[in-house]
């Protein structure tokens, strides 16, 4: 089991993995995301390239609340494959946090709101699309406050 640092990076990473399958940045970020899934073994690159493709695949040509679901779907999914990643593979936590740093932001580019998640010193970024969606975030990663880039008011405080 993740400690809560190591879960929210695992969300933060699902995040924004699947932001910016819709963004510019996304052959940057299949890329380095599949570098880190394959752990320098070339067949499982290429299995996570093909499995990272299919995610994307799901959000083409949907719009709305479609659109929503879909990449709900999605972060899920990612979140849950950090997760073993990270538990199976300490190592793999500068890597995934040096992803997060990077492609985390291509969702504010890309016109989506930010916030940032912090219940501890971790200080993880992610994004959220509306103000249920960062409260549900915020009760499954644990204490901390939830701030909306840009403004100072406090949306969910635990």
């Amino acid at each position: 089991m993740l400690n809560e640092a190591l879960a929210a990076l695992a969300a933060a990473g699902g995040t924004a993995l699947v932001s910016a399958m819709t963004t510019d940045a996304w052959t940057s970020a299949k890329q380095g995301f599949a570098r880190l899934l394959g752990r320098g073994q070339p067949e499982r690159q290429g299995v996570a390239v093909q499995r990272l493709e299919r995610s994307r695949q799901e959000l083409a040509g949907r719009t709305g609340a479609e659109l929503e679901r879909a990449r709900a779907e999605q972060e899920t999914a990612w979140r849950l494959r950090l997760s073993d990643l990270l538990e199976d593979e300490p190592a793999a936590e500068a890597e995934l946090r040096a992803l997060v740093a990077t492609f985390g932001t291509s969702a504010s580019a890309s016109g989506q709101r930010s916030i940032a998640i912090g219940g501890d010193n971790s200080g993880i970024a992610s994004t959220g699309d509306n103000a249920t969606n960062v409260q549900m975030r915020a009760e499954a990663l644990g204490s901390g406050r939830i701030y909306q880039a840009g403004r100072d008011q406090t949306i969910h405080e635990r």
